[in-house]
C-alpha cells in the first residue's frame, strides 16, 4: 500500500499501542485535556474537535467555519457546557471521512440531575459501533488531495465495536444492563439486535423517550444514539449482533454468568414509564403537526462517470442491479439510480455468484439459479463472488423497499471507490430558493421554531438513505414520515432519512451563532452536502 505523497500515512511502523478506553468522570468546573496524537495511526496535518449534539457556544463548535485549524503542536481550549442529559460524542471536522475512520472519536456521558430520570439500572455501558476497510491486512488508503468512495460513503469490511474486533463482555444472571451505543461508522447503518435477552428502548439522541418501549432492535444510522437497558434473565452465551436483510454480523461476545445480580430489578424492567415532560412537549408542538413547513430541503445526487475508452459500441448499465442493461441513457427501475455506460458485452455469458461458470448462450447457473449475464458487463459493473463474498452479500434483494430505503452493503464496490466530488455530487437544496449546499441562506433568531421538511427524491442519478444532522443551534423533534405522526418523541441532532422518504422536523432554536447543516455520512459531508445557517440572538 502507498503512503506516498498522494495518500495519508496509514504506516504504524515505529508509532506505541493505543490504549483501551478509559471512562473518565468530570465534575462541574472539572478541565480535561484531550490529546490528538499517532498511535498506531497517523492523523492529518490540521484537525478540529466538533462536539456532537451539544447545545454549546458557537465558537467552540469545531467547524473550520468557528474555530481556526489546529496544526501539528498547538492546542485549543473550549469550555463546553452539558444542558442536556443523554450521549454525545466528539469527532474532526476536517478531512472527516479520514480522521473518523482512523478512530479519531470519543463519547461524552451527561448524567442527569434528576435520579430517576433513567428507570433503574445495575450498571452502565457504552459502546462504539464502527467498521473499518482493509486491503492486504492494511487500511485501504486514503487520498490526500479528494475524498473518494463518494457515491456510497467508504464501507469497511471489518467490524468494530468499542474499536475491537472481538470484543468481549460478561453479565450476571437477572442483571439489567443500561448499553449507550453511538454510531461512528462513516457510512454504515447498524441494525442491532441481542437475541436471549430482553431489550427496552428508553432513550435516544438528547435524553429519553417519551414512552419506554420493548423492541428487538435499533437501528442507528450514523452519528445517531440509542440507549437500551438489556435484562438477562437466562445464564449462558449471547451475541450482540448486527442485522441486514442478506446477513448477520456478530458484534460482540456476551457471557452470562450462573451468579445471580445482587438485587432484583424485574418487575421496575417490566414497567414501561411514560415521561411527562416530553408528553407536555407533544402538547406543545401539536400545531405544527398540520402546518405548512417553513423549509423544505431536498437530498439528491448527480453523477459524472466517464464513458469506457476505447472505439467499441456502449451500453448502459446498473452497477447495483447489473442484469439491468440499456441500448440508451437511463435510470434502474428497481433502484432508480443512474445506469453508467460500459463497453458493450462479449458474446459469452457468466455468472455474477460463480465466475466459473461461462457459456456462450444466454441461460441459468447450475449453481445457483441465477441469470447467466453478459461476462463484460459482470466485470464492468464490479461482479464476481469474490467482490461480494469479501464485502458479505450477495446480488439478490438490493431494491430500496426490500431494505427499507436504506443501503446496508456497498453494492457496487469498484464504481464506488473511484467516485470523488468530481465525478459525484450530493447536494441539499433550498427547495423554495434552488439554492444548493453552502449557496444556502437560512436566517433565524433565538426562540424560533422552524419546522423543516426533508425529501429524499428518487429522481437523482444515485437514490440513497442520509442521516441529516444540525449542529448546536439546538435541538430537534421528528414531527413526521411521510404524513404519519411519529408516535415516540425524543430529542434528536440527527435523523435518518431514507431514499424516497420525506421526513418533517420541528427545530428548537436555542443558541445564536453561524451553525452547520449536513449529511453524516462523511464522503457525502466531504463531497459538498452541507450548508451553513445563521441564527440572531433574541431581539
Amino acid at each position: 500500500m502507498s503512503t506516498g505523497p498522494h495518500h495519508f500515512p496509514t504506516d504504524v511502523t515505529g508509532l506505541p499501542d493505543a490504549r483501551a478506553s478509559e471512562l473518565i468522570a468530570l465534575a462541574d468546573g472539572d478541565r480535561f485535556d484531550l490529546r490528538i496524537a499517532p498511535v498506531t495511526k497517523r492523523v492529518g496535518d490540521t484537525t478540529t474537535v466538533h462536539w456532537h449534539g451539544l447545545r454549546l457556544e458557537n465558537r467552540y463548535d469545531g467547524t473550520h467555519q468557528t474555530q481556526q485549524p489546529m496544526l501539528v503542536g498547538e492546542r485549543f481550549t473550549a469550555r463546553v457546557t452539558f444542558p442536556d442529559p443523554g450521549l454525545y460524542w466528539y469527532h474532526p471536522h476536517i478531512r472527516e471521512d479520514y480522521g473518523q475512520e482512523m478512530g479519531l472519536y470519543g463519547n461524552v456521558l451527561v448524567e442527569p440531575a434528576d435520579p430517576d430520570y433513567w428507570p433503574p439500572a445495575h450498571r452502565e455501558v457504552l459502546l462504539t459501533l464502527d467498521d473499518i476497510l482493509l486491503e492486504d491486512g492494511k487500511v485501504a488508503p486514503f487520498s490526500r488531495t479528494e475524498t473518494t468512495h463518494s457515491a456510497m460513503g467508504r464501507f469497511g469490511d471489518v467490524l468494530l465495536v468499542s474499536g475491537q474486533t472481538d470484543l468481549s463482555l460478561g453479565a450476571k444472571h437477572g442483571e439489567v444492563v443500561r448499553f449507550y451505543l453511538t454510531n461512528t461508522a462513516n457510512t454504515r447503518v447498524f441494525k442491532v439486535t441481542l437475541p436471549g435477552a430482553r431489550m427496552k428502548l428508553v432513550g435516544g439522541d438528547s435524553g429519553h423517550v417519551e414512552r419506554e418501549e420493548f423492541v428487538d432492535d435499533v437501528v442507528l444510522a450514523p452519528s445517531e444514539r440509542a440507549v437500551v437497558d438489556v435484562l438477562f434473565d437466562q445464564a449462558g452465551e449471547l451475541t450482540l449482533e448486527h442485522h441486514t436483510p442478506e446477513r448477520v454480523y456478530r458484534l460482540a461476545a456476551i457471557h452470562v454468568s450462573e451468579e445471580r445480580a445482587e438485587t432484583s430489578l424485574a418487575e421496575q424492567f417490566q414497567h414501561l414509564r411514560t415521561n411527562a415532560e416530553m408528553v407536555a412537549v407533544r402538547e406543545r408542538i401539536a400545531p405544527y403537526l398540520e402546518a405548512e413547513p417553513d423549509k423544505v430541503l431536498g437530498f439528491i445526487a448527480e453523477m459524472d462517470l466517464r464513458a469506457p475508452e476505447g472505439d467499441g459500441p456502449v451500453v448502459y448499465a446498473c452497477p447495483m442491479h447489473p442484469e439491468v442493461v440499456s441500448a440508451e441513457p437511463d435510470h434502474c427501475p428497481q433502484c432508480g439510480m443512474k445506469l453508467l455506460a460500459v463497453e458493450a458485452p462479449a458474446t459469452s455469458y457468466t455468472c455474477p455468484m460463480h465466475p466459473g461458470v461461462v457459456s456462450d448462450e444466454p441461460g441459468h447457473c447450475p449453481h445457483c439459479g441465477m441469470k447467466l449475464l453478459p461476462a463484460q458487463l459482470v466485470a464492468q459493473a464490479g461482479g464476481g463472488h469474490e467482490d461480494h463474498e469479501h464485502y458479505g452479500h450477495g446480488q439478490e434483494g438490493h431494491g430500496h423497499a426490500d431494505a427499507g430505503g436504506i443501503e446496508w452493503e456497498d453494492d457496487m464496490v469498484e464504481v464506488n471507490r473511484v467516485t470523488t466530488p468530481a465525478n459525484m455530487r450530493w447536494k441539499l437544496i433550498d427547495r423554495e430558493t434552488g439554492a444548493e449546499n453552502a449557496d444556502i441562506d437560512w436566517r433565524f433568531r433565538v426562540g424560533d421554531q422552524v419546522k423543516i421538511r426533508l425529501l429524499n427524491e428518487m429522481a437523482g442519478d444515485h437514490p440513497m438513505h442520509h442521516p441529516f444532522h444540525v449542529h448546536g443551534a439546538g435541538r430537534f423533534l421528528v414531527l413526521s414520515r411521510d404524513g404519519v405522526v411519529e408516535p415516540n418523541l425524543v430529542w434528536k441532532d440527527t435523523v435518518l432519512v431514507p431514499t424516497g422518504q420525506t421526513v418533517d422536523i420541528l427545530l428548537d432554536i436555542t443558541n445564536p451563532g453561524l451553525w452547520m447543516a449536513h449529511c453524516h455520512i462523511a464522503e457525502h459531508h466531504e463531497s459538498g452536502m452541507m450548508f451553513s445557517f445563521t441564527v440572531a440572538p433574541r431581539p
